[in-house]
C-alpha cells in the first residue's frame, strides 16, 4: 500500500515511537487517527504535527481512549466507523514494560503489561476486521520486539507479551492470507523511548546493546506498510541472535547468563 493511501490509527500514539509514526506518517501524504488516554497530550500532539509538518489539518484526528477497557475500546470502534475518511490501516503500537525480576513485578502490573502489550491488539484488531475488511486495501501493523524471539532476563512479562504478539500476528496473517487484510508485524530492538529507563539505557550502554532512535524505527515501518514484507525486524546483529535462538537456544542462553550479573546489577538485585 502506497503511504499517501494509508488511513491510519495508531496506538499508543503519545508515546516516544507512536508520535515519530504519526510524524513520519503524515509527512508522507497519509492521514492519521491518534489514539492515548492522555486527552491533552493528543491536542498538543495534533497540534505540533499540524504547525512542524505544513498538513492539511484533516489529516491528523485523535481520540482519548484508555484500549483496556472494552467499553471505551467499543467507542472507539464507533468513531471509526462513522469516520468521513474510512480507515484501512492498524498499527498497534501502545505497549507497556517493568524492568525488573519476576519476583520483584506486582502482580497488577504483570497483568497490564499482558493486557496492553497481547490481548488489546488482538480483541482490537477482531473489532476492526468487519471495517477493515471493506476496504480495498487494509493492513494489521502490530509492533513487537526482538524480545518476542529471545527471553531475555528482567523482561520476562513483556518477553512473553511480545512473543504472544508475534503468535498471533502469524497465525492471523494465515487466516486473512486470501483476503484484502494484510498482517505485519514490526520487531524494533533497544529504541530510545521512556520505555526504556535510565538504568536500561545505562545497562545497554556497559553490555554494548545498540539502541536506535524513535525516527529510525519509524523509518522501518514506511518501509513495512508499503513493501509485501510480513515481518521487519530492526538490527542486524538482532536478526542473527533471534534466528540463532531458534535453532540453538543452549548457545544463546550461555551468551546471555554470562551477563546475567550485570543484568542484576542494573535491576537493582544487587
Amino acid at each position: 500500500m502506497k503511504i499517501e493511501h494509508t488511513h491510519a490509527i495508531i496506538t499508543g500514539a503519545t508515546g516516544g515511537i507512536g508520535q515519530r509514526f504519526a510524524q513520519h506518517l503524515v509527512e508522507n501524504g497519509a492521514s492519521v487517527l491518534l489514539v492515548a488516554r492522555d486527552t491533552q497530550a493528543l491536542i498538543v500532539l495534533k497540534q505540533q504535527l499540524v504547525n512542524q509538518s505544513d498538513i492539511n489539518e484533516e489529516q491528523v484526528n485523535f481520540f482519548s481512549c484508555d484500549l483496556i477497557d472494552s467499553e471505551q475500546r467499543a467507542r472507539l470502534i464507533t468513531y471509526i466507523e462513522k469516520m468521513s475518511t474510512p480507515v484501512n490501516t492498524l498499527i498497534n503500537a501502545a505497549g507497556d514494560n517493568q524492568f525488573s525480576f519476576l519476583e520483584d513485578i506486582p502482580e497488577r502490573k504483570i497483568e497490564q503489561i499482558i493486557k496492553l502489550n497481547t490481548l488489546t491488539p488482538i480483541l482490537l484488531s477482531k473489532a476492526l476486521l468487519p471495517h477493515l475488511e471493506k476496504q480495498p486495501q487494509a493492513q494489521i501493523v502490530n509492533i513487537g520486539s526482538t524480545f518476542g524471539s529471545i527471553g531475555y532476563p528482567g523482561f520476562s512479562s513483556y518477553c512473553a507479551s511480545k512473543y504472544a504478539l508475534r503468535g498471533f500476528s502469524e497465525a492471523l496473517g494465515r487466516e486473512l492470507s486470501q483476503t484484502n487484510i494484510k498482517v505485519k508485524y514490526l520487531s524494533p530492538r533497544a529504541t530510545n523511548t521512556q520505555l526504556n529507563t535510565d538504568n536500561i539505557v545505562a545497562m545497554n550502554k556497559e553490555l554494548n546493546v545498540a539502541m536506535d532512535s524513535p525516527d529510525d524505527v519509524a523509518q522501518q515501518l514506511l518501509h513495512l506498510l508499503s513493501s509485501d514484507k510480513s515481518e521487519l525486524a530492526i538490527g542486524l546483529p538482532e536478526k542473527i541472535f533471534s534466528k540463532l535462538n531458534q535453532v540453538m537456544p543452549s548457545l544463546v542462553s550461555k551468551a546471555i547468563i554470562k551477563q546475567l550479573p550485570t543484568i542484576r546489577r542494573y535491576a537493582g538485585l544487587v
